[in-house]
């Protein structure tokens, strides 16, 4: 399988970036910093959404991609909710695929991934690589999955993703469940 632009990139700058990497980006535990991170990571996937609208004359087509806790279970839930949600915007979904999650061996979990896996970066995971080249070779407008999680939980990880697909291939993310919300609860 050839190597996604995103890869291609990483490898090339030297630099590999996984939920270990900078940690000192992940030690804040001020819950205004993360809501203001996940802000402008939500309008940074929503810019590019809206610029896959407006350039499209047609039906948007998308892939749906969900990461799988483990190797016996199947996707077939997630799908399900993805081929609705996509069904009520009126996305056409092109292909589905999905990952194992893959834990990372790491004694430092960042702050904002208590609780979750950490698992191996989208770039290293065949499906992801899928999704990447199915879009870049025009198959697809761009990804739907269930939330953020299912891409990263690492935010540089994840802003990475959404500049990447969208600035490169002028395609989108779309999230079942948008980023957490950045009024204080």
């Amino acid at each position: 399988m050839a190597d996604s632009g995103l890869a291609r990139g990483v490898r090339a700058s030297g630099y590999l970036p996984n939920a270990g990497n900078d940690l000192r980006r992940h030690r804040s535990a001020n819950p205004l910093e993360r809501q203001s991170r996940n802000r402008q990571l939500r309008q940074l996937r929503q810019h590019f959404h809206r610029e896959a609208v407006e350039k499209r004359d047609r039906q948007l087509r998308v892939l749906a991609y969900s990461l799988v806790p483990s190797p016996g279970a199947s996707p077939r839930e997630d799908w399900n909710t993805l081929q609705a949600e996509a069904e009520e915007h009126g996305y056409a979904i092109g292909a589905r695929l999905h990952d194992v999650a893959v834990p990372l061996v790491s004694t430092y979990f960042p702050s904002q991934c208590a609780g979750r896996a950490v698992c191996t970066p989208p770039w290293q995971r065949p499906g992801w690589g899928e999704v990447e080249r199915l879009i870049g070779d025009g198959f697809a407008d761009g990804v739907i999955v269930l939330d953020r999680h299912n891409i990263s939980s690492d935010n540089y990880e994840y802003h990475t993703v959404i500049k990447e697909l969208g600035e490169r291939y002028q395609a989108f993310v779309h999230l079942v469940i948008p980023e957490e919300p950045t009024a204080p609860t």
